[in-house]
């Protein structure tokens, strides 16, 4: 048997390496190789400078914590002497300033501290600085030119009266805290040198009755904060060059391949290349692979498809010139032939070549339209056994005595059975087979179909009891304008297109067809074309 069929299809080229589908990979990013890359170095950087900073600040707060804890714990122990020692009177209790002083003096303050003595009223009584003669010394500015103005003298000649007050005024707070609270008070204040320290101030009670306060301060904040900041500088350029290196990969992994990519892109749009080959990055396993091997397999497939219409504009072109060399011969003999018999000839061919040229301009248009139409809707599920059963039925409807029946070889599924398809398209496509399967029947033959679920996939089935296919032709069938007509056949009833858009529809819908012979007893008893679509 021959076939209502198309020119050879194009021929599946072999993918190029690296060519075959990605993994798919999820939008979020820790399902991405490099989205977890980027957050993995970027986090690094940041982790390096932040926990340094933490334990830094911590070692600063543990610092000073443990200073007001010295500073408390010497301070009792002074303000107890001092009570002992320099109190008198009874029921009135009162410090002796002199006394309090002497103990002072006597206990050695540690040179950097400083212990002050202040007596109910918050009257200064003792400062170990002064007994000491010491002296707040600072870093004096750079020299300058002479007549020149330097802003920061004038400045500091502004600042040093402020700072003083601020930090004389810090003192008296925190004193008058001590004194009216009754309580020791510990805070970070400014010093009268501009610098900050920790402090200490200690009420001096006898019973409950506050005769004065000790206030004990040392300094060094300022040189633990300074040690600190020196201290972040090694974290702070380990981060900065791990967050170099993570911009290096970054530029390397992502925007210069990216970069191939476009001006691949670029030289297949200017220079009318057929398609995109970079195999270096279509190796990669990351997403820029994915992608890579994605542009490559869709401008091959692009690439395929021009061809492909290349190929059927040359066929289309050689099938309208055999009837149109037909009707040109037909209308250039008719004006020399004058009898009545040859001229109704003549006019038969006529009428029967502007038939096959309609037949051949009407499949042409349908087939030039099939991509589109499938494009414009989407696959849903399909029941295919209920629509096998309306074909059926059509054709047992319209059916008359002495036409060839279509049955079912088996008994129709009780169920429905669901394809993922779209209902126009698969039934074009069951009606092509049955419509071929009957004009290569017989007077009084039957067309059988068949339908059953096979791993994952749906078998449909039509068989006749033609004459069959030459074992060499079972794959020529699907080829555009491929014709082979019983004898009898009128010349020009079919274009040769019906298998080749079966085909067609079929692989878009991921299925697969093919013709074979049915065998009995060793010799062929028809034809059958099977149809498998992947289950819905």
């Amino acid at each position: 048997m021959a076939s209502d069929t198309a020119t050879a299809s194009p021929r599946p080229r072999a993918r190029p390496p690296g060519g075959r589908p990605g993994p798919r990979r999820g939008i979020w990013p820790l399902g991405s190789r490099l989205g977890r890359l980027i957050i993995a170095l970027n986090l690094l950087g940041l982790a390096i400078l932040i926990g340094g900073a933490l334990i830094l600040g911590e070692l600063r707060q543990g610092l000073v914590v443990a200073s007001l804890e010295s500073l408390r714990l010497e301070g009792e122990v002074i303000a107890n002497v001092i009570d002992q020692y320099a109190t008198v009177g009874d029921p009135e209790p009162a410090l002796e300033a002199d006394t309090a002083s002497n103990v002072l003096q006597t206990l050695s303050i540690p040179p950097g501290q400083r212990a002050r003595l202040y007596d109910a009223q918050g009257h200064l009584l003792y400062d170990s600085f002064i007994v000491a003669d010491r002296v707040e010394a600072s870093r004096l500015p750079p020299a300058r030119k002479p007549g020149a103005r330097d802003l920061r003298l004038d400045l500091g000649a502004l600042g040093p009266p402020r700072r003083l007050t601020a930090a004389r005024d810090a003192l008296t707070r925190e004193v008058g805290r001590a004194l009216q609270g009754g309580k020791t008070v510990k805070s970070m204040r400014p010093a009268e040198g501009g610098a900050r320290v920790v402090s200490v101030s200690i009420p001096i009670q006898h019973v409950r009755e506050v005769l004065g306060v000790l206030t004990l301060e040392a300094g060094g904040v300022d040189q633990i904060i300074a040690a600190e900041r020196r201290a972040l500088i090694p974290f702070i350029l380990i981060a900065v060059a791990v967050t170099l290196l993570s911009s290096l990969l970054l530029t390397q992994l992502i925007a210069e391949p990216a970069l191939r990519l476009a001006r691949a892109a670029d030289r297949v749009r200017l220079q009318r290349s057929r398609a995109i080959a970079l195999p270096d990055l279509a190796r990669r396993d990351d997403e820029l692979g994915d992608l890579a091997r994605s542009l490559e397999d869709m401008t091959h497939a692009l690439s395929d498809r021009m061809e492909a219409i290349e190929r059927f504009a040359a066929d289309v072109a050689h099938e309208l010139r055999n009837p149109m060399t037909s009707i040109r011969s037909a209308v250039e003999t008719l004006g020399l032939v004058k009898d009545a018999a040859p001229r109704e000839r003549l006019l038969a061919i006529l009428q029967q070549d502007i038939g096959r040229l309609d037949r051949l301009i009407t499949d042409i248009s349908n087939a030039s339209r099939l991509d589109a139409e499938l494009a414009r809707e989407s696959p849903s599920p399909l029941d295919l056994a209920r629509l096998m059963g309306d074909i059926r039925a059509f054709h047992e409807a319209t059916a008359k005595a002495g036409d060839i029946q279509v049955k079912f070889l088996e008994p129709a599924p009780p169920g429905p059975v669901f394809v993922l398809g779209r209902e126009g398209p698969i039934g074009q496509v069951l009606r092509n087979l049955v419509d071929n399967a009957r004009s290569f029947s017989r007077l009084g033959g039957e067309v059988r179909l068949s339908l059953r679920r096979a791993r994952g996939e749906v078998i449909a089935a039509v068989e006749d009891d033609g004459p069959g296919m030459p074992p060499e032709n079972l794959e020529t069938v699907f080829e555009r304008f491929y014709t082979s007509r019983p004898k009898g056949a009128a010349f020009g009833g079919n274009s040769g297109l019906g298998l080749a858009i079966a085909r067609q529809i079929v692989e878009a819908h991921g299925g697969r067809i093919w013709a074979e012979n049915r065998l009995e007893g060793g010799r062929i008893a028809g034809a059958r074309f099977v149809v498998a679509l992947p289950a819905a």
